[in-house]
Order: structure tokens, then C-alpha cells, then sequence
């Protein structure tokens, strides 16, 4: 079972803000989640076809103040929601969404009363390991398009489709980045919440804006699988496939747990050696990582507790005039033992050409 898995009393709709749907019920209400303003309304006029006549919001107006909203309000109501189309075209084919974790990962999905909807949105635990500082990965390809409050980022996967993460502490890409699907995106941390987990969506661009909007949210499928969770449960829990090696080679990542923070070097011989070649490159943040080889080099640790084995892999922090790619020693790895460099699910980490 996943660490510290929540209750589901009514009490922790407040717990932290993507639980906050309506921050207040006045005419003008801000969505805490995705930093949205609404202007509620009784017109019958609306931008989608989902919802009912008489009832708000009628637009979506991402980040702008109330009276920007108001006047896009005003001109609609002079005619522009007449030359809206009578239909919506069919959603594009789904991607192949897996779930946002490393291959061999397995979180259990969760969702609660109040949700909003608690049958779309989807919060993740990690059963068998720490959710906090977990490594966040793209549930598909796509491109980075937004990052919001709190710690959130949102990727366009083409067709319409977008997907949302929240609650990360550290975010590893940029705006415009093209990812793959298993890029990592960042770090899990207590942004927004006091109870580490991923808040993950997906969405349908029905209004041809170009934006995944939170009225657009869809049952989310993964891994070949419609979730339609209750607050009452159950709560399935789901093994990762994201960028797993189907064909039997290698993969392209192992995925490890390091149980402290690690020195990188761009040589695997530095131990003990505080010359200029051998100057530490940077850090590698205790957590879920990445790392694409092993070189076996000098010892770390004791006679008792050691590791000769060295990882290549991306730093989280880089020193003034460091390089990002370097060696860390397999003997932060949490699993394992001595002169032992396998990824959590037992493989063996292919050796560096």
C-alpha cells in the first residue's frame, strides 16, 4: 500500500488547492487550481455545448483580471454567440497515454468527494516506495505549453488532447519543449498540498481554442484503461509501461532510487583526487532518477558498505561551468549491494560504450 494513503472525510477538501473548485460562489469566482477566472451568469448564451441553460460560467478567461473577462462577456451577449457552431467536430484518436512514471512504477490512482469532478481527476501514490520526490513523467509526446500554480505543468499531445500535472517542486523542462513520452518533468514535492501525490488530468480540446481548459477534462484512459473512480473506491492500483523496453534490448533509462544526494564527476577515477580534471560537476538529487549506464571505476564506502560501480547520468544541479551529464556512485543507490548496479525492477544497468 502506498505510504500515508489519504482518508476520504470531507475535511480534506481544503487540503491543499487543486481541492479548492470554487474559491468563491460570488458572481466573479477564481479556480485556484489552473489560475482561471469565470464570470457566472444566468444568459443563455455559452461556449460549449455541455452546459445548461441559465447556468455559468459562460467563458473561460485564463489569468485576466475581472473587467477583461467582462467586456469578452458583454460582446458576446451582442451577437457573437450567433455565429457559434451548432456542433463540435469528433475528438481526434486518443494518444496512447501510460501512466506518469517510471516503467516498472506501480501507484495506486485515488480521487474523493468534491473532487470536481471526482471522476476525471485523478490524485497518484506511490505503493512500494516514497511519493515524495518522485520523478514526474509524460504520460505521452507532446509540448510543454503552460506551467501554473501549483507546481503544475500542461503538455499538448496534438489532435485537441492535453494532459495536466500538479504538486511538483522542481520542474525539469521548459516552455516549448518537445518531450517523449516517459520525459521526465519533474520532481513531486508539497507544493500546493500537505500530502505528497500527483493531481494528473486529461483533457479534450471540444472548443477548437487550442487550450485544455478545465471544462474540457475527460475520463482519463490509461494504459488502454477508462477510470471512472468513486470517492467510495475502489482504488485500483497501476504498473507503469511509460517507456518500458518492449523489444528485450535495453532500454534507453534505468530507473533507480538513490537514498541521498549525489557528487558528479565527469572521470570515474576522482576519489580522493581534488585536482581541476576532477572538480565535482554538480548534484544529483536523492530521489527517483534516471541514469543511462555504469562504468566501474574507484571505491565508495567502507570495507564493509561499497560500490566500485560509477552512473552516468543528468545532474539536477549543475556548478558554475559544469557539465549536466556525469558520473555518480552507485553507492547511493538504495537497493542492491556491494559492487551491484541494477534499476528497481532487478535489471542490470548496461555498461557505458
Amino acid at each position: 500500500m502506498p505510504e500515508s494513503l489519504p482518508g476520504r472525510s470531507a475535511a480534506l477538501s481544503a487540503r491543499d488547492t487543486d481541492r479548492t473548485d470554487w474559491a468563491d460562489r460570488t458572481d466573479w469566482t477564481h479556480r485556484t487550481d489552473r489560475t482561471e477566472w469565470t464570470y457566472r451568469t444566468d444568459w443563455t448564451c455559452r461556449t460549449d455545448r455541455t452546459r445548461q441553460e441559465g447556468q455559468g460560467p459562460v467563458r473561460l478567461w485564463r489569468g485576466k483580471p475581472g473587467w477583461a473577462a467582462a467586456l469578452i462577456a458583454l460582446l458576446m451577449t451582442a451577437g457573437v454567440c450567433a455565429s457559434a457552431p451548432a456542433a463540435t467536430a469528433a475528438p481526434a484518436a486518443r494518444p496512447d497515454f501510460r501512466l506518469p512514471f517510471a516503467c516498472g512504477q506501480t501507484w495506486q490512482l485515488q480521487t474523493y468527494l468534491g473532487h470536481a469532478p471526482d471522476d476525471k481527476k485523478l490524485d497518484m501514490y506511490r505503493v512500494g516506495g516514497s511519493t515524495l520526490g518522485a520523478t514526474v513523467a509524460a504520460s505521452a509526446a507532446g509540448t510543454v505549453t503552460e506551467f501554473f500554480p501549483p507546481g503544475g505543468v500542461e503538455i499538448n499531445h496534438g489532435g485537441g488532447w492535453f494532459t495536466v500535472y500538479l504538486h511538483m517542486d522542481r520542474i525539469d523542462v521548459s516552455l516549448g519543449q518537445r518531450v517523449d513520452s516517459g520525459t521526465p518533468l519533474g520532481r513531486l514535492g508539497l507544493v500546493g498540498t500537505e500530502e505528497a501525490h500527483l493531481h494528473y488530468e486529461q483533457l479534450y480540446d471540444s472548443n477548437g481554442d487550442n487550450d485544455g481548459e478545465t471544462d474540457e477534462m475527460v475520463h482519463p484512459v490509461i494504459q488502454g484503461t477508462e477510470y471512472r473512480l468513486s470517492p467510495n473506491g475502489p482504488f485500483p492500483q497501476v504498473k507503469s509501461t511509460n517507456a518500458c523496453d518492449g523489444g528485450g534490448g535495453q532500454p534507453d533509462r534505468f530507473w533507480v532510487d538513490t537514498y541521498a544526494d549525489a557528487t558528479g564527476y565527469r572521470y570515474v577515477d576522482c576519489v580522493g583526487d581534488s585536482t581541476a580534471r576532477c572538480a565535482p560537476q554538480g548534484t544529483l538529487r536523492k530521489g527517483t532518477n534516471y541514469v543511462l549506464c555504469k562504468k566501474w571505476g574507484h571505491k565508495v564506502g567502507n570495507d564493509t558498505s561499497y560500490n566500485h560501480w560509477w552512473l552516468l547520468t543528468d545532474l539536477d544541479e549543475v556548478a558554475p561551468g559544469g557539465s549536466g551529464r556525469a558520473y555518480v556512485s552507485a553507492y547511493y543507490l538504495q537497493k542492491w549491494g556491494n559492487d551491484e548496479a541494477k534499476d528497481n525492477d532487478g535489471r542490470d544497468i548496461g555498461t557505458c560504450a
